[in-house]
């Protein structure tokens, strides 16, 4: 309602720059998303509408409960049903790989990614919401296990922990990409990853605020996401 209050009253306005009301947009987003390609897409509409952004940052299995009780305007979620009300667009998957330190892989994985040693070997995850690790590894062994974990809520310090030889973890691949350059961590199995399909949903209205974000997510998304 917000949304469209705004953009009602930007229709009396002289001035039709896109900039002359700062609309604040509510959405949902998950932490991977928001450290890899997600910005993009919000500078375009900064730059382009003058909008301004409340974020609320949730695994992308729990963004959509924003959504459902009216927190946000959208959300981008792992979420293909589309909510009563709601319009679902897909974005791409996101790609995840296991990586870990030289010396950690060496030392826990010299004989591959296999059921005992992930059972052994010190897993690092996002927060208790975050199954991705769990759902890989069901994925290599068809097997429960509960390894050493440590919880980290942090995208980009992932990767750091990593390399410090803190435990093995899921990454995004484009985080993962200037630490692979100069060694700090390796991927535990170039033939194994786990991909993650995305999708931005948001209420079935009528509205322009609503028509320009989600062009600029899928544009943003075209670019950095696996089709």
């Amino acid at each position: 309602m917000q949304a469209l209050q705004a953009e009602a009253l930007a229709d009396f306005l002289p001035e039709k720059d896109g900039m002359t009301l700062a609309r604040s947009v509510a959405i949902a987003v998950n932490d991977d998303s928001l450290a890899t390609w997600f910005l993009s897409a919000l500078s375009v509409l900064h730059q382009q509408h003058g909008f301004l952004f409340d974020l609320h940052v949730d695994d992308q299995d729990h963004t959509l409960e924003f959504l459902r009780v009216g927190t946000v305007l959208g959300a981008v979620t792992a979420e293909a049903a589309p909510l009563q009300g709601c319009e679902v667009h897909p974005l791409g998957a996101l790609r995840y790989r296991a990586i870990a330190s030289p010396d950690f892989a060496a030392r826990h994985f010299e004989n591959g990614i296999e059921a005992v040693a992930l059972a052994k070997a010190p897993m690092i995850v996002f927060n208790r919401k975050d199954e991705l690790q769990w759902r890989f590894m069901r994925r290599v062994t068809r097997a429960r296990i509960r390894p050493p974990v440590h919880y980290m809520p942090t995208s980009t310090g992932f990767v750091e922990a990593a390399a410090l030889g803190l435990g093995w973890c899921l990454a995004p691949e484009s985080l993962v990409e200037s630490a692979l350059q100069i060694r700090r961590v390796v991927i535990l199995d170039p033939t194994r990853w786990l991909d993650v399909p995305l999708y931005w949903q948001h209420a079935a209205v009528r509205s322009s605020t609503l028509q320009q974000i989600t062009r600029a997510l899928r544009d943003a998304a075209e670019g950095a996401l696996i089709r």
